[in-house]
């Protein structure tokens, strides 16, 4: 069974999706507050709230983690997450009030229908209030709902991407992950096979992006830089620190070399990692590394899988 990160106990993930437009937020809610670390990585990222989850800063728990669509404008939906949160007390105690902590990464889904249509505050707040702890819906929905593969030879000839999860269970801890893909790359199985990504000109088939660059038969013009990102969270119910966590978020991204190929200078792919500690076990971070890649691969692959 390939599971989902809401395997991991305390943990909840709602999805809105606009009407109006393929594009839409997730929200995957801790308002008890979860230890975690982030990795960003990628030529043009889009994040907020991520500075503050540096091992060396203060702040090492969070309430919320925000997944959006919209490019640098669906950064707004956080807010709608915030005074979900506020609304309800939850948050970091700051004086007189509690502040809620919710850091985001946005993908470009601006491709498809009017660009001026992106998630908001309202759509962050839909979000929290669709969030449970049931297995969150995959595909097309959500964060997910514009994402796109397969861009290297033209946004017309790419496939549709979406967003996916999956969770694998060794020794007593469970690792998981949630993935909205979005990438300039194809999505490829175990043994290399292309699931999506770019097709031929002639609509027959699937390019194989990495082996057309191999044999040197280039496209005409790269993506511009920021037309990319695929973004997730990896969870884990593992005693962590914040230090701890943000390695975690690194060894997560061997999971995307898996399942993407090729990564290119022009995805912007950032993950988080979440420790909620429900286990009561310390797990040694070469098996949470292996066990966080596996779960990002597989939930990459469940993403297209859904949406095709």
């Amino acid at each position: 069974m390939a599971g989902s990160i809401t395997d991991i106990a305390g943990l909840q993930v709602g999805h809105h999706t606009l009407a109006a437009r393929a594009t839409g937020c997730t929200v995957v809610l801790c308002p008890q507050g979860v230890v975690c670390g982030v990795d960003v990585r990628g030529g043009a990222p889009g994040t907020r709230e991520t500075d503050l989850l540096k091992s060396e800063n203060t702040v090492d728990r969070v309430h919320a983690l925000l997944l959006t669509g919209g490019s640098a404008f669906g950064l707004d939906a956080a807010g709608g997450v915030m005074r979900w949160l506020d609304e309800r007390g939850f948050g970091l105690a700051v004086g007189p009030a509690r502040v809620p902590i919710v850091p985001a990464a946005v993908l470009f889904d601006l491709w498809q229908g009017d660009p001026r249509i992106r998630p908001d505050a309202a759509a962050g707040f839909a979000a929290c209030e669709a969030a449970s702890t049931a297995a969150p819906a995959q595909g097309r929905v959500g964060a997910g709902a514009g994402a796109m593969v397969g861009k290297l030879w033209g946004i017309e000839r790419a496939m549709p991407g979406g967003i996916g999860s999956a969770s694998v269970t060794v020794a007593g801890i469970t690792v998981a992950a949630l993935v909205a893909v979005n990438a300039i790359g194809d999505v490829v199985d175990e043994t290399g096979r292309v699931l999506a990504g770019a097709r031929r000109a002639d609509g027959q088939g699937l390019q194989d992006s990495t082996r057309t660059l191999l044999r040197g038969d280039l496209p005409a013009r790269l993506q511009l830089p920021g037309s990319a990102t695929t973004i997730g969270v990896v969870a884990t119910d593992a005693v962590l620190g914040k230090a701890q966590a943000n390695k975690l978020a690194s060894l997560a991204h061997h999971g995307l070399s898996r399942a993407i190929s090729p990564l290119t200078v022009h995805d912007g792919d950032t993950l988080f990692a979440l420790a909620t500690g429900g286990s009561g076990h310390s797990a040694d971070l070469t098996l949470l590394g292996v066990l966080a890649a596996d779960a990002v691969a597989r939930a990459i692959r469940a993403a297209v899988e859904a949406s095709h």
